[in-house]
């Protein structure tokens, strides 16, 4: 039994080492694009079953956004990048649970590693995903706020710098400069939440996977026949909730981000 944390390089491209849970990422991809674009030309006035049971599952993940964001507009921008999210990260779950693809070896060296890995069982791939993420929820919040307010949200001086204005005045109040303390401190702390979602999303996301992978396999090298059958079914129901999880709170993020306080829009309007 051979459990590795990290994905195994199967072959190079020049310097770049092709690892076995990137190839299944490009050939899921591929796939994932094929029926895409084959179901969106194909599609009929009159749908039929299969259409129908797309058009479905389309209509039904844009209502839930929409319910989210409960703006049409934003629903619209963010649909695409949570609903792709969510379709690359449950097809990649499930891809998993096709049969033989373990049985499938090739020699890298002197050692045999698995043709094929679970993309969300390498870190770095979910890292990147996060990142995307992430970066994307700044990006919303940078554009929603302006560049002023963004950097206000994380270094807030306004109960500093009121403290002076006022002591220069000779109305010396600390309750203001404890105040104006706080909010720096609570803007240092919202630049810390924001990284730590890097951190909280794609361990969450690769953790869970990653940790189902290592229980089956000691399972099935234990006991291979009746054992790790009541937990096969507990690991399908993890790729989709996971899938799912990762996907929604991408949505809560950006939603959050998009909010404008009371403040600034009384702000906005009187500017």
């Amino acid at each position: 039994m051979n459990i590795s944390l990290s994905a195994e390089t199967i072959f190079n491209i020049g310097s770049f080492g092709v690892t076995n849970s990137f190839l299944w990422t490009v050939i899921l991809s591929i796939i994932i694009m094929i029926v895409s674009v084959t179901i969106t030309r194909k599609a009929k006035k009159v749908p039929g079953k299969l259409q129908n049971i797309f058009e479905m599952i389309i209509e039904g993940a844009y209502g839930f956004v929409l319910s989210v964001m409960e703006d049409e507009k934003k629903a619209k921008k963010v649909f695409p990048l949570i609903f792709s999210m969510f379709l690359l990260t449950l097809m990649a779950n499930l891809s998993t649970f096709i049969p033989g693809q373990a049985a499938i070896t090739i020699k890298s060296g002197e050692n045999m590693v698995p043709l094929f890995r679970s993309i969300m069982a390498d870190y770095s791939l979910v890292f990147v995903m996060t990142l995307i993420s992430v970066v994307t929820t700044q990006i919303v919040a940078l554009f929603v706020h302006g560049p002023f307010g963004y950097i206000g949200k994380f270094i807030n001086i306004g109960g500093i710098k009121e403290f002076f204005v006022q002591a220069f005045k000779g109305n010396v109040k600390f309750s203001i400069l404890a105040q104006g303390f706080l909010d720096f401190f609570l803007g240092f702390m919202d630049i810390i939440g924001e990284i730590a979602k890097v951190v909280s999303l794609s361990f969450r996301l690769f953790g869970n996977i990653f940790a189902g992978e290592v229980l089956l396999a000691v399972l099935l090298f234990l006991a291979p026949f009746i054992l790790p059958i009541p937990f096969k079914f507990l690991s399908l129901l993890t790729a989709i909730v996971q899938a799912f999880v990762f996907s929604v709170l991408t949505l809560i993020f950006i939603k959050m981000a998009s909010e404008i306080d009371e403040d600034e829009l009384v702000e906005q309007v009187t500017m």
